[in-house]
């Protein structure tokens, strides 16, 4: 009987890291992170605000404080936060108090959770690096990560699940397109 073959137990597994951004519709947002390779995964969540184990319904209401946004595990030896936040500038429009397009509130709100100084220090270079791109002022906050609640089942890999839905239809699949078109996110992945 042949042994079998040793695995590498001394190999590192990869290491990845967190980024925690909030541009709008979380749907829209995921669809786009989803797409980078080096992403891991994307989990669409609520952070910001007050509310402990908030739901969609009471997000929507605009008064727990929180923001949808999007968890992004990463390999930053394959895509770096920096490059993250490239995309992230080109995939809204950061010029917008509270809002993304009909989507009104400060749940919508543009924001970078950093989870590191090393990561603030990024975002804020980043965000005046971006500021020479848009005709208006960005209104982007960058504030401390403090807790993140991953949103409900039903939120998580929509698009992938949902494309032919009217929202992704007339919504994310042209912002998908546009990026795609701009080079800013691959045709596929």
């Amino acid at each position: 009987m042949k042994a079998a073959p040793e695995s590498n137990t001394n190999a590192a597994p990869a290491k990845t890291e967190f980024a925690t951004i909030g541009g709008g519709c979380f749907w829209c947002t995921e669809a786009v992170f989803q797409a980078l390779d080096g992403v891991k995964k994307v989990t669409s969540g609520y952070a910001g605000g007050k509310t402990e184990n908030p739901t969609y319904e009471q997000i929507c209401t605009g008064q727990t404080g929180h923001a949808e946004v999007i968890q992004i595990e990463f390999d930053p030896a394959k895509i770096s936060y920096d490059k993250l936040l490239e995309v992230f500038w080109e995939a809204h429009d950061p010029t917008t108090l509270n809002r993304q397009g009909n989507d009104v509130g400060t749940q919508y709100r543009s924001v970078i959770f950093y989870h590191n100084e090393g990561q603030k220090a990024v975002a804020q270079k980043s965000k005046d690096e971006a500021s020479g791109r848009f005709s208006k002022q960005i209104v982007t906050e960058i504030s401390p990560m403090t807790k993140f609640y991953s949103g409900e089942a039903y939120h998580q890999d929509y698009y992938r699940r949902n494309s032919s839905k009217p929202y992704c239809s007339v919504v994310i699949t042209p912002k998908l397109q546009k990026l795609q078109k701009a080079k800013v996110i691959p045709a596929t992945k």
